[in-house]
């Protein structure tokens, strides 16, 4: 796709990049923002997408419902919003590990649609996740775990406070305030999905631990756990902590 970004490289402006945050996965949201800064050769400002706040600001009022694993379970869907629905921005579920640059798929991006992620077709076997959490199954699983955001898109800016405070998981998970034209795709590595997808298949480019990871005792030995534990390590003495 040479010449399809819209991504200036030369430019010093940040690209955003909004990570889901939940309090019992505050150390998976460290090791994410480590792996994504650590390996960027272009500006980033990762910034976590907590509940709390948004509440505090009055910009997200739904009550949780019992499908919702995360507190970013729909708080994500603010991301053109929080972007100033402006230029290209990223969100991230914090259960994600970053093997790659991001500059690799930011050039991937393309004006001509409003989003762009890895078009799963992905139907989980298990009943639960991570800590527990009830596993749910619908159309586009996985697709909103990992968005490139074209926030300036005119489509995108239906995403207001009050519509992801209102509307239900199926019209904001499955896109369905876009055409399927308006959907990017980009390639599986991007959001390599641990237990599902096959490293002799896809090169991982970003692992998404989606079904748990090994900051929780039961998934502690999942794939590529080794991986994300040298990450941790790694980030733990960049803050001067040492390792567990």
């Amino acid at each position: 796709m040479a010449g399809a970004s819209n991504v200036d490289k030369s430019s010093s402006k940040a690209l955003k990049i909004f990570v889901g945050y939940d309090p019992r996965e505050d150390l998976a949201f460290e090791v994410c923002r480590h792996s994504i800064m650590k390996r960027s050769s272009v500006p980033v400002e990762v910034i976590p997408i907590k509940q709390s706040e948004l509440r505090r600001e009055g910009l997200y009022w739904r009550e949780r419902g019992p499908t919702e694993s995360t507190e970013f379970s729909f708080t994500r869907f603010l991301t053109p919003y929080l972007a100033k629905y402006s230029g290209w921005a990223m969100f991230v579920d914090c259960d994600f590990l970053y093997l790659s640059d991001i500059k690799e798929l930011m050039e991937l991006a393309e004006e001509k649609y409003a989003v762009m992620c890895v078009k799963h077709d992905y139907a989980p076997t298990a009943a639960t996740k991570m800590d527990g959490a009830v596993q749910t199954v619908y159309p586009r699983k996985n697709w909103s775990s990992m968005v490139l955001y074209n926030c300036g898109h005119e489509k995108n800016r239906v995403l207001t406070p009050e519509l992801v405070s209102g509307e239900t998981g199926a019209y904001l998970h499955r896109f369905m305030w876009l055409e399927d034209g308006e959907i990017g795709g980009v390639p599986v590595g991007w959001n390599f999905l641990v237990g599902h997808n096959r490293a002799a298949e896809t090169e991982p480019k970003a692992l998404h631990f989606t079904t748990g990871g090994p900051w929780f005792e039961a998934w502690k030995d999942c794939d590529f756990a080794d991986l994300w534990v040298e990450e941790m390590e790694d980030y733990k003495r960049s803050v001067g902590g040492g390792t567990l």
